[in-house]
């Protein structure tokens, strides 16, 4: 069950936490993968492990919030069957401390980011006779949480794309769902924490362990069986769905 052999994925920000464990999975389950990131470097090193375990991988170096960039690295992959919007990044701040600044670097890159990649895909998909895309949210989307305006404003965003997406191209056999993750342990979250909460690293981890009704944060490779799921033809049946993967956070925080 949930064989990826002969699909070829494309996966944002696949060079480390949730992207590299769903690039990992991916290519464990027979998929030929292809790590779009920022950091070229790091996307090799992603590559350089799955081709040690006898799988397929090539990393592209591409900055996703720009559609040329995007477009042109698509376009080399050549036909997909896959696409993982991951890539992402994070912002502190209310609506009134968020500076304009800062509002549209968030912006540009996870909700803009997104929307180039599936501008440039869908059309791929559609000429391929089918695809899915499985789109990376958050309990930000669903909750609200403090000090979270822009990253809440972009992953809300991802959340009404994947049902827009999904509408849309129904008659093409295109399924698009979308992941609402709580807080998942990756070495973003170490470094988001100490940039953020210098000195209180442990203090705030810990609080930010207990916000899950379960007890711990979730892990990358738990994100990535659902997403290997998602992405399989077991579940062909699913399309315009999200799933909060949060260790009870949405509906038992109560």
């Amino acid at each position: 069950m949930f064989s990826l052999a002969g699909k070829k994925a494309v996966i944002t920000g696949g060079g480390s936490g949730i992207g590299k464990a769903m690039a990992l999975t991916f290519a464990r389950q027979g998929a030929e993968v292809h790590i779009l990131e920022l950091n070229a470097e790091a996307g090799e090193q992603v590559v350089a492990e799955i081709r040690a375990a006898g799988g397929q991988a090539a990393a592209h170096g591409a900055d996703i919030s720009q559609q040329a960039q995007v477009v042109a690295v698509v376009n080399q992959i050549g036909p997909l069957d896959i696409l993982i919007n991951n890539a992402g990044i994070a912002h502190v701040g209310t609506a009134e401390t968020t500076s304009e600044a800062d509002f549209d670097r968030v912006y540009n890159v996870n909700v803009k980011g997104a929307y180039n990649c599936l501008h440039a895909t869908l059309p791929q998909m559609k000429a391929r006779g089918g695809g899915v895309i499985v789109n990376l949210a958050s309990i930000a989307a669903l909750v609200g949480l403090t000090d979270r305006f822009a990253y809440s404003m972009s992953k809300g965003a991802i959340f009404a794309m994947t049902l827009s997406v999904a509408r849309d191209y129904l008659a093409h056999n295109i399924r698009c769902n979308s992941i609402s993750p709580a807080r998942v342990h990756t070495p973003f979250v170490d470094g988001f924490i100490a940039k953020n909460y210098a000195g209180q690293e442990q203090e705030i981890f810990d609080k930010l362990s207990r916000s899950q009704p379960i007890g711990r944060m979730g892990t990358p490779d738990e994100v990535a069986a659902l997403a290997l799921y998602l992405c399989s033809d077991e579940a062909g049946f699913v399309t315009g769905c999200d799933y909060p993967l949060d260790g009870g956070f949405t509906k038992l925080n109560n």
